[in-house]
């Protein structure tokens, strides 16, 4: 009696855990659903992009979408190379220094005890509240009195100072033990040496996330508003000039979507367990 009870437990378990499964087997695909479909729409000739209501299969496969763009991209009065370098330089600058600022400030919330610590976290957990929508025209403003408009470090610098950064880093430092950090006290280690031989090497997983984001925020942002000089805009910026020549350029516009997403991509695929580490650290302790 007692084994067939423990055998109905285990089939009930083994039931809830394939609708579990289930469930975000539906919600992966659901959520997957845009990506499949752009791509489909970067191989679906003229006459097949318009129909209604939208096909999720080509009946005609056709590359000429991706030889259009590369020919308009081509006929460019600056050279493509040139819109691939600012984002990937702004990519580059914005993800490295942003990660190292975002630890070097979550370090002392995480591990330090000063006055008004816990106000002034809850101050900048505050930050999170508010969509970029909802503070574009004073950043903007603020922009402008410093003269950063039409420079790299328009782009460069706002992307420095993240909340999410910052919050995901102190998360995963709260989980090191002070046993470690007094231990290296006792070698003689001061902050500087703790934060980069102790502190840094125990949070990968953490900075490892926080660079995946950041550079691919950055990477799908664009420069309009903020850049008028032609040799200093971003890729994602020139491409949608490309794509806004009209109809004719639609399977234009979808194969430089599928180009964009490619990078985010390949960095999420090759850090993908150190982000779901990360997540799953990053609310255990307050």
């Amino acid at each position: 009696m007692k084994i067939l009870r423990m055998h109905k437990q285990l089939n009930r378990s083994h039931f809830g855990n394939f609708l579990v499964f289930l469930m975000l087997a539906v919600m992966g695909v659901f959520m997957g659903l845009p990506l499949y479909y752009n791509i489909i729409q970067s191989f679906k000739p003229v006459e097949e992009l318009f129909i209604f209501p939208p096909r999720f299969y080509v009946v005609n496969p056709t590359g000429s979408h991706y030889s259009q763009l590369f020919q308009l991209v081509s006929d460019l009065t600056v050279p493509f190379s040139r819109y691939l370098f600012n984002s990937v330089f702004v990519s580059i600058c914005s993800t490295g220094v942003g990660v190292l600022i975002g630890a070097m400030a979550a370090y002392p919330f995480a591990k330090k005890k000063f006055p008004g610590k816990d106000t002034l976290w809850r101050l900048i957990m505050l930050t999170l509240l508010f969509s970029g929508g909802v503070t574009a025209l004073p950043a903007y403003i603020v922009k402008a009195k410093l003269g950063l408009i039409n420079t790299y470090w328009v782009l460069i610098l706002p992307s420095l100072a993240s909340t999410l950064h910052m919050f995901l880093l102190r998360q995963f430092m709260l989980q090191i033990p002070d046993v470690l950090m007094d231990a290296a006290k006792i070698d003689g280690a001061n902050d500087i040496v703790i934060f980069r031989h102790v502190v840094l090497p125990n949070v990968k997983p953490a900075w490892m996330t926080v660079m995946v984001l950041s550079f691919t925020h950055v990477w799908n942002t664009g420069s309009a508003g903020v850049i008028f000089k032609e040799e200093l805009k971003l890729l994602p910026t020139a491409l949608s000039q490309i794509a806004a020549g009209g109809i004719s350029r639609q399977g234009a516009s979808a194969a430089a979507g599928v180009l964009l997403m490619i990078p985010p991509i390949v960095s999420f695929v090759l850090t993908q367990s150190k982000m779901l580490q990360t997540m799953a650290h990053s609310g255990i302790k307050d």
